[in-house]
């Protein structure tokens, strides 16, 4: 099944191949007017121009997008006017001369995006009234087609008729439409993501929400304090987990939670369930997926520890490993045969073990395939989740409106959080 990450990178491909394509073009263009700069400066600066476009154009056919994109598609043509229209034929952007020509242009404009295929008229054509010569001799206008609709066109107007111009056009927008649908990607892969975090919020378990409360009242006659205490680790572990912006957060943070969500379980299972942490500071702020880790330690905690005859340990690590931080979440419980951990992959579809396939998925989503989660596991051995989380990432930054402090005392290097 073709997922959007596998999408993703197939148009971005795409978007070299047009890319390439265009550079060529344009090399050949140097050659044949026999430029007075090197064609290695020109090539410079038609990667500059392409680079300054793709950028403007990755936030959509909008007429900000328009005018910040035609003046660096020109440069490239080396032609007298580019302009964009969307998908009505109105012009959001035009850079150039013989802007006042549009008027004689409207109805090759519309048979362009009717049609979906370029349409290529001179001026003898056009009803042009203009007494003596005029700049505008040859137009091409191109559909710029998005995921199989024409989402507006491409018109390049050019002081002289040539194929190679006709051509330049073709592939300039065609790297246009690349743009553009590498946009409307990014909007799909972040809706799913956004959707992939509602799916883990609806599986954190019933059963973890049902038994801390029932803790929590068996609490209130015996030790009011402490149920307090953990009434209020309950209400900020959902404040978080339920937070409707935001799809990434600090390792700081998840770790806060995390830090809740022990609390609790550890006022139920109390001598059978021991933590460690051990966390460099200098990763505390890696920004990950929301609630990528708490999931891993609810099914430590549930599906590990909790069928062991007397419990046992929980151990989060966290490492500077370069350019990337190392964590892991490991603990000795009763571990599960190495053969079901393709089942495990599906598990966010099937119910078993909360959202471990989902995490996978959203791993592989945000950083790439190198990011899968690693498993180790046997029966009767425990069970360790691995997972790399790049420090820097494009397009991944935290939510700022919900800083929190991961405790109120320093973190050592091996720091139990919760202690029997």
């Amino acid at each position: 099944m073709c997922t959007v990450g596998d999408l993703l990178t197939e148009r971005a491909v795409l978007g070299v191949i047009a890319t390439l394509a265009v550079l060529g073009l344009f090399v050949m263009l140097c050659r044949a007017r026999r430029v007075s700069t090197s064609v290695e400066d020109a090539v410079m600066d038609m990667l500059d121009r392409m680079s300054r476009a793709s950028s403007d154009l990755r936030a959509g056919l909008t007429e900000e997008a328009a005018n910040k994109a035609t003046p660096h598609l020109r440069e490239m043509l080396r032609c007298v006017a580019v302009a964009i229209t969307d998908e009505e034929g109105t012009v959001l952007s035009w850079d150039g001369g013989a802007n006042d020509h549009y008027e004689y242009l409207r109805d090759t404009v519309a048979r362009a995006i009717n049609n979906c295929h370029k349409e290529h008229v001179d001026h003898r054509k056009l009803g042009c009234e203009l007494q003596g010569p005029c700049s505008l001799h040859s137009v091409v206008v191109v559909p710029l087609v998005v995921e199989g609709d024409v989402a507006g066109t491409l018109i390049v107007v050019s002081g002289v008729a040539s194929k190679r111009q006709i051509r330049m056009a073709e592939e300039t927008a065609r790297f246009v439409s690349t743009q553009l649908e590498l946009e409307v990607v990014q909007k799909q892969r972040q809706a799913l993501a956004q959707a992939e975090v509602k799916a883990l919020r609806a599986q954190i378990s019933p059963h973890f929400v049902y038994n801390a409360l029932n803790t929590i009242s068996s609490l209130i006659r015996t030790d009011p304090a402490h149920a307090r205490e953990l009434l209020q680790e309950f209400a900020e572990f959902t404040r978080y987990s339920f937070r409707t912006d935001g799809l990434f957060t600090t390792l700081a943070d998840e770790l806060t939670n995390i830090h809740r969500y022990l609390t609790i379980e550890q006022a139920r299972y109390g001598s059978r369930l021991n933590v460690r942490l051990r966390i460099a500071p200098e990763v505390l702020q890696v920004v990950l997926p929301f609630l990528v880790l708490q999931p891993l330690v609810e099914n430590a905690v549930r599906h590990g520890l909790a069928r062991k005859p007397g419990g046992g340990m929980l151990t989060i690590t966290a490492e500077d490993n370069g350019n990337e931080a190392l964590i892991s979440v490991e603990d000795d419980g009763v571990g599960m045969d190495p053969d079901r951990l393709d089942d495990i992959k599906d598990a966010h579809q099937t119910g078993a073990h909360v959202g471990i396939g989902n995490i996978n998925d959203r791993m592989r989503t945000v950083f790439g395939a190198e990011y899968a989660l690693v498993v180790e596991t046997a029966p009767n051995a425990g069970t360790k989740v691995i997972l790399k989380v790049p420090k820097f990432a494009r397009n991944v930054l935290p939510n700022l409106n919900l800083g929190t402090q991961l405790t109120d005392e320093p973190m050592t290097n091996e720091q139990p959080v919760v202690r029997a």
